[in-house]
């Protein structure tokens, strides 16, 4: 995979994912309820896009639809008041996790609010032809839909195509109104494959050029140009799991006993080699037979438009670095059948239905502009249901900083930006000679590359390239647990109020100074695979070395941390956590980085560049919390600092 940060493409598609709770008062026969005068909106429903300029006009009413509409279950308010409970280290029931039975038991929706909501769908002319614990897919035509949901389709231009969306938001009979949480698949933008898609083989090898720095400034790159008037090392091959353990503390801990769970898309068809034979070739503890499990979809789907194979290194470098760290957890790999938020959602779901683990790690997210009111209940139903089984969520920040390159507006990714995850941000890391901690900066990175005469770096420091992402939400309000840390100035950027801060805690993310993965790629010409291994970065990699001390602070513990912001914030300011700044020599930073022009061998030729440290486009890793790196970086301490006193 080239890119360091897998993108989900947001889609008013559903999946199974476990319910928000809700009251349902059956005060009118079930069987009426469509008929009901009085109706609810579902917030999010009807589309940004969908606006008056660029409507088409009326969908065919014989035109089909497939919808699934979300259960809310019962008690929502004890749902999110039990899960930050059990999540607070301040509270008496701190702890105090349900089983994945009892959870459904207590919050799930009930057989009456299955029927009532059965009911209404069938008398409004829809065909019920799936039920879950957590949904009901109807099938019908447009008439049939807008009937039920009381709106009118109509198709509307985005971009150069034309798709279906509700005119106004969709909403449901009032008595209905705590049953519903909300209703997917009106807007069909993109177009969901319908068809069974096979896995591609891997994407071509890439490898690194070279020269490389076997440690941090190992290596002087003494024949090219100076930066920040002194010569610089090469960038590093590649750290390794006996690097990393020891930059963040991990002492004796291995993660024994604690079950780590991996979401992405699709899977890595050689992904059990690859591991294996990386950690033989790398110093990590050989895995254990049943020490890594997949939970597969059945089928795959737009597998062109997510680009398949692109997620196989994804996979790959998540299992290898979860090991690296955490060499005696139990690694779970849940893939879901698409890059869509839909099947991400139930990717999700399964781990938490079935609690496939206490800690799971997912380096995958969009801009916050694309996620909708629908789509972030439907997550925030997930990681409070997990939270009170006692199950955490790590999300990558991002890759693109402030996001202002690559959409033209600042802002954070999500779902990284729910209160309800722990966002986890980037660092460029020095570790010296006999694995010694130097220093961290925020991963920031501008780039300029050597001139023609190779005497100079051309308009050094050169352009952004890449960076942690971070930023203060637009659209969630600021979480108890931040505040007292996040300072004033980041909280209320967007709102008097305060808004959610991202990230939360930080590790190695920077390419440039970022870990090696062994990989099963393609040839150049597609006809062979073989085994090779290069370095990777991005918040990919912060997000599951994150997880894997996560393991070891659990196994410190000896019991569940599930959602572990309050216990994170709690430790604020103390000596567990590097304060990560973005020139914490005072003198400038940078690395030599040579590749590979078509990115696999020297028949086209090697491209030579300059890689700055700390400048991560608008924002900053400064001394407190920071929008780069949150808290900061585990340190020596933080793991033992979840054992019990």
């Amino acid at each position: 995979m080239r890119s360091n940060r897998a993108k989900v493409r947001a889609v008013s598609v559903a999946a199974t994912l476990p319910m928000l709770a809700g009251a349902l008062a059956l005060g009118i026969p079930a069987a009426h309820a469509a008929d009901h005068p009085l109706r609810d909106p579902l917030a999010g429903t009807r589309p940004v896009w969908a606006t008056a300029k660029a409507d088409k006009g009326a969908t065919s009413d014989g035109a089909r639809v497939s919808v699934r509409v979300y259960l809310a279950g019962k008690d929502a308010a004890g749902l999110a008041a039990y899960a930050k409970a059990v999540s607070d280290p301040d509270s008496a029931s701190y702890g105090e996790y349900l089983t994945a039975k009892q959870a459904q038991a207590r919050f799930g929706a009930t057989k009456a609010q299955v029927a009532a909501v059965k009911s209404w769908l069938t008398a409004a002319g829809l065909k019920v032809t799936g039920v879950t614990r957590h949904y009901v897919f109807v099938t019908g035509d447009v008439a049939a839909a807008e009937k039920a949901f009381g709106t009118q389709l109509h198709n509307f231009a985005k971009g150069s195509k034309t798709y279906r969306a509700p005119a106004s938001a969709a909403s449901v009979p009032q008595g209905l109104a705590d049953a519903v949480l909300t209703v997917t698949g009106l807007d069909n933008a993109p177009h969901m494959a319908t068809h069974d898609d096979r896995l591609p083989p891997p994407d071509t090898v890439f490898r690194n050029a070279g020269p490389f720095s076997s440690y941090y400034g190992s290596k002087t790159a003494s024949t090219l140009p100076s930066a920040y008037g002194k010569k610089i090392p090469y960038a590093v091959k590649g750290y390794t799991g006996k690097q990393l353990r020891a930059a963040y503390g991990a002492g004796k801990r291995t993660g024994k006993g604690v079950r780590v769970a991996i979401t992405d898309a699709y899977a890595s068809p050689t992904i059990a080699y690859d591991a294996g034979t990386y950690a033989k070739r790398n110093g990590d503890a050989a895995w254990k037979t049943g020490q890594l499990h997949q939970s597969l979809p059945a089928t795959y789907t737009n597998t062109e438009d997510c680009g398949a194979s692109g997620w196989y290194g994804e996979e790959t470098l998540d299992v290898e670095a979860v090991h690296a760290v955490a060499p005696a957890a139990d690694v779970t790999y849940v893939g879901a059948a698409s890059c869509m938020d839909g099947d991400l959602l139930d990717a999700l779901g399964k781990v938490v239905d079935n609690h496939l683990a206490d800690i799971v790690s997912n380096s995958w997210g969009e801009v916050e502009a694309a996620q909708t009111p629908d789509l972030a209940a439907a997550y925030d139903q997930v990681f409070q249901l997990g939270a009170v089984e006692g199950i955490g969520f790590y999300f990558s920040s991002g890759d693109d900083g402030d996001e202002v390159a690559s959409s033209g507006t600042k802002q954070v990714d999500s779902p990284a930006d729910s209160a309800w995850v722990t966002a986890v941000g980037g660092t460029s890391l020095a570790v010296g000679k006999n694995d010694t901690y130097l220093w961290e900066t925020g991963w920031g990175t501008d780039k300029a590359v050597l001139s023609a005469d190779g005497k100079s770096w051309t308009d050094f420091p050169g352009a952004f390239a890449s960076g942690a992402g971070g930023g203060t939400s637009r659209t969630v309000a600021e979480p108890d647990y931040q505040q007292g840390v996040v300072p004033d100035a980041l909280a209320k950027a967007n709102s008097a109020n305060g808004n959610r801060v991202v990230p939360d805690i930080a590790a190695i993310a920077d390419p440039n100074t970022g870990f090696l993965v062994g990989q099963t790629q393609s040839s150049p010409d597609g006809k062979k695979q073989a085994y090779s291994e290069y370095r990777i970065g991005g918040t990919s990699l912060a997000a599951p070395t994150i997880a894997a001390l996560q393991a070891l602070a659990q196994e410190a513990r000896g019991k569940a941390i599930g959602f572990a912001n309050p216990a994170i914030y709690a430790k604020y300011g103390s000596k567990v956590y590097h304060d990560v700044t973005d020139d914490p020599t005072g003198k400038g930073l940078a690395v030599a980085r040579v590749d590979f022009h078509n990115g696999y061998d020297a028949t086209d030729g090697l491209d030579t560049s300059v890689r700055s440290l700390g400048k991560d486009s608008s924002l900053s890793a400064v001394k407190g919390y920071d929008d780069v790196t949150g808290v900061g970086t585990p340190a020596n301490g933080y793991v033992e600092s979840y054992r019990p006193r």
